[in-house]
């Protein structure tokens, strides 16, 4: 009987399953949505699945996507190319042929027509979020061509789409519900109608409220009223329904500058109305934003903007006082629906918004919500009910509030969840111990499943099903003959969070290989020392390193999570294992050494950059990625850097260390000082932390003041005052710091072009075992502001950087300068002894052909592996993927192993047992 049930399972196994995963499109939402493709194209179990990536474009065309593509930041950055200007997508272009619109997409893989998609792929897992990928309308267009696909149906997800719609049904089967209204497009614009409407939503729902677009996501559109304003209520229904409305007068007293900021936020898809708009009173349609400048600068009066895809209902809804949370239900193989652990969303009246809910380490998520359980379970009970009154297959995320007095109040179930590497859908499945690999391959069996008896399909369905559950059961006998890989992460600096984020992604990727068993270590500690943890996947996954911290430090089962994780007992054993679900672990080098072969180092800032992790690998033998510990303590440092690389030849700014000290001592006397040797405006950041933490551009006496208060403060309050002056975002993190590093401003210098590249490289031995260092094209960094955000970094679609970077408009001549920057880079690597891979950030000086200057920033020796870092559009151009640049590093650091000398170890006080 055993022969046989091998002999099934290897034949079903001798073909992967071939996934499309459909993501972009052209709503509001298309960066999220391609950001969440990126992570199903990561995280599908690489032994069962191939994955297709199936690029959805403005027009609604469909592309097999080169897989290089996947890992640009932004659908800006390779569509359509050339980018265009001011950060606009492929619809400014106002292509009206179809043959014009498939033109811009055939350098980037095989158009493909619906009808030719059952040629390519198996199954269809969507991440496209808005209108014509979560309301059913290409859940329809897939069902007619028998492609099973994620999720729900067609119906319910025309539901899940529509807010209007889900009040009126949800009111139906007995929810409750706070007051609520809708506005028409059609009623607001009418003359007069706006004091009226006014008027309305005063007695019928009353303030504070909530105004939303009816079919928006990532809470685009969304506006919170506080008071009773008829002008600030107008602004929030223009806002839900895509419109802007202009004084021109006061558009045209703005500089040129200020004219093109204040449209690029018009322009936005996320935050403003986006492109095409039309025009009124013409009602022109303005493709561009050149258009749309040149049209205002002829205009008078009040110009009024409307997005040409812009929404026809605005619901208006009172303001809800409680907690608001997010639950994910799922469906068992039997259909049942189970909620998992409800989050509470930690926030006082402002939006969950965009910045909010993608950029690591600024949200705050708690799970379970902080309530008594039946109040928990009343939560759970109703997400449930809902998730079947609404005919939800699969999954499901339903949002809502609890009251004070415990009523619950669900406002808005999703058919399609975000897709993040933090996401809830993630978060709540690691708490009962699936990670994202696994749970992925749970959504795509349970769909399967529900297809089979949506499309009355016994033939070819129940094979594709006997298929996946053969892999799924070879893949619990496989895990042994992994090798064991440790992932640190996290840390005690500024860069902590994104060193989860980092972190996360390295282990995602690591899980969905053939190859490697990641286990994931949290490292915590202060700058006297730092300990270890292993955590479990429920841990990995909390929003950032402070809540890692503090569930380690106090942790405990919650008794709700427990009674779900015996509700999903079967789920969980078929997909991860008896051992999935583990409490975290103090853990030392010496017991890592006994549970792992390797290590992946992907902590920034101290300590990991510093040395100190790769001194104590050494000592127990445990191979590690990146360079060691001497070439990383002078890294570290950005003014030992500078110092080593200027005294070799390299361009680096005028530079200078201060201390904490020195300004103390007398501040009128330092802050001349500092004046007198560095003109504004020049840039101040700290000595040793990366990721634009502190990273500001000053520009007069106060911002300096403002600076060093801060930088200096001996507490962890931040002085309002001094924020306001530096304009520090919300929860921007701001160090405290002794020391603090001053530059020169790097210009342009009179150069013909100016641009600021980062690039990244990789190091091997060569036959003879010497080190060979492979120098990427560098990415070309485009700023909005005086330097590069932390958003422009790392949050999903938000930054823009071109890969390879625009030296020259001929090839050869861009050619040639590349070489040259690479050469230069790859120079300043061999003097800073740099191993493994790293990442150098620079400004290039072109003057013409012949006269070339590199101007040195930084060095970082374990350089951020956030999902959309640009390290691995680099690589991709040299034919790499994430995972097999991975595999390249952790590969070199074990052949390195194997030739180092005995490390000297630190002073046993420096190491927290």
């Amino acid at each position: 009987m055993a022969a046989f049930k091998l002999k099934f399972v290897s034949k079903f196994m001798k073909q992967k399953i071939k996934i499309g995963i459909f993501f972009g499109g052209h709503s509001r939402e298309r960066e999220v949505s391609f950001a969440g493709g990126r992570t199903v194209y990561d995280n599908l179990n690489k032994t069962v699945f191939e994955p297709v990536p199936i690029f959805v474009d403005s027009f609604g065309h469909f592309c097999l996507l080169r897989w290089e593509y996947i890992y640009k930041g932004s659908i800006r950055d390779f569509y359509p190319t050339p980018a265009m200007p001011h950060g606009e997508y492929a619809e400014s272009k106002a292509l009206q042929s179809v043959s014009q619109q498939q033109e811009l997409l055939q350098s980037l893989g095989t158009i493909v027509a619906p009808h030719e998609l059952h040629q390519h792929i198996d199954f269809a897992f969507l991440c496209l979020h808005g209108t014509h990928g979560e309301d059913g309308r290409i859940q329809g267009l897939l069902a007619y061509h028998g492609i099973p696909y994620s999720g729900s149906g067609i119906l319910s997800s025309a539901i899940g789409m529509n807010k209007i719609i889900q009040k009126q049904l949800m009111k139906s089967h007995g929810f409750e519900s706070v007051p609520y209204t809708t506005i028409s497009r059609q009623e607001w614009l009418e003359p007069g109608n706006q004091q009226y409407a006014f008027e309305h939503i005063n007695h019928e729902v009353g303030f504070p409220c909530v105004v939303k677009a009816a079919n928006q996501g990532s809470s685009i559109g969304i506006s919170i009223l506080a008071d009773a304003t008829i002008q600030n209520f107008t602004d929030a229904i223009d806002k839900a329904l895509f419109i802007h409305r202009i004084d021109i007068q006061k558009f045209k007293i703005l500089d040129h500058n200020a004219q093109l900021q204040y449209l690029k936020r018009i322009c936005d898809i996320r935050e403003g109305i986006g492109l095409p708009v039309v025009a009124g009173p013409s009602n022109g349609v303005l493709y561009s934003m050149a258009q749309l400048h040149a049209h205002l600068l002829a205009a008078s009066g009040i110009v009024t903007l409307s997005a040409i895809d812009a929404e026809s209902q605005v619901l208006v809804e009172s303001f809800i006082e409680g907690k608001e949370f997010s639950c994910i239900v799922i469906a068992t193989e039997q259909g049942i629906p189970i909620a998992l652990p409800p989050t509470e969303i930690r926030k006082g009246k402002e939006l969950f918004d965009y910045r909010s809910k993608y950029l690591p380490g600024l949200s705050r998520k708690i799970t379970p919500i902080d309530l008594p359980d039946p109040q928990l379970q009343s939560i759970r009970t109703a997400c449930e009910k809902l998730f079947s009154n609404l005919h939800f297959d699969v999954y499901a995320r339903i949002d809502g509030f609890i009251t004070p007095s415990g009523a619950v109040l669900l406002n808005d179930p999703n058919t399609t969840s975000g897709m993040m590497p933090s996401s809830f859908f993630f978060h709540q499945a690691a708490e009962i111990g699936l990670n994202p690999s696994q749970f992925l391959t749970f959504i795509i069996r349970s769909s399967v499943a529900a297809r089979m008896v949506e499309f009355k399909n016994y033939h070819t369905l129940p094979v594709l099903l006997a298929q996946l559950d053969a892999a799924i059961h070879l893949l619990q006998t496989n895990q042994s003959n992994k090798t064991k890989v440790a992932v640190l992460l996290g840390g005690y600096s500024s860069e902590r969070h994104i060193s989860v984020e980092s972190g996360r992604n390295i282990f995602e990727k690591l899980s969905s290989s053939e190859k490697y068993a990641p286990v994931p270590v949290f490292v915590s500690g202060t700058q006297s020392g730092h300990a270890l943890h292993t955590i479990p996947i429920h841990l990995l996954l909390k929003d950032n390193a402070d809540d890692i911290k503090e569930k380690i430090l106090h942790y405990a089962v919650h008794p709700i999570i427990a009674t779900i994780r015996d509700q999903c007992q079967s789920i969980t054993q078929k997909y991860a294992g008896t051992a999935a679900i583990a409490a975290p672990a103090a853990i030392s080098y010496e017991q890592l050494a006994e549970q792992v072969q390797q290590a992946f180092i992907a902590l920034h800032g101290r300590p990991g950059e510093d040395g100190q992790v790769q001194n104590q690998l050494e000592l127990v033998g445990i191979s590690y990625n990146g360079s060691r510990q001497s070439s990383s303590a002078i890294t570290i440092d950005k003014y030992k850097t500078n110092e080593l690389l200027k005294a070799n030849g390299f361009l680096v700014a005028d530079h200078a260390v201060y201390t904490h000290q020195d300004w103390a001592a007398n501040k009128t006397a330092f802050y001349q000082q500092v004046i007198s040797k560095f003109s504004y405006p020049f840039i101040i950041k700290p000595v040793d932390d990366g990721c634009s933490s502190a990273v500001k551009k000053i520009k007069n006496i106060d911002q300096l003041q403002a600076y060093c208060e801060l930088v200096f403060r001996t507490g962890d309050v931040l002085d309002p005052q001094h924020v306001a002056t530096l304009q520090l975002k919300a929860k921007e993190e701001f160090p405290a710091k002794t020391r603090i590093l001053v530059e020169s401003l790097i210009t342009g210098n009179g150069a013909n072009h100016f641009l600021e590249i980062t690039g990244g490289m990789l190091t091997r031995y060569d036959s003879q075992g010497q080190i060979v260092y492979e120098v990427f094209e560098s990415s070309e960094a485009l700023s909005e502001g005086d330097v590069l955000s932390l958003e422009e970094k790392f949050l999903a679609g938000q930054g823009q950087n071109i890969t390879p970077a625009r030296y020259h408009t001929n090839p050869q001549t861009r050619q040639h300068i590349s070489n040259y920057v690479r050469d230069q880079l790859m120079k300043a690597a061999q003097v800073l002894q740099v191993e493994g891979y790293c990442r150098i950030d620079a400004f290039v000086r072109i003057y013409n052909e012949q006269h070339i200057e590199v101007v040195f920033i930084e060095v970082n020796s374990l350089p951020g592996m956030t999902p959309a870092t640009c390290i691995f559009h680099q690589t991709a151009i040299n034919g790499y993927k994430p995972l097999d640049f991975i595999d390249l590093i952790l590969t070199y650091g074990q052949q390195r192993s194997l030739h180092l000398p005995a490390a000297n170890p630190l002073p046993t006080s420096s190491i927290k047992p």
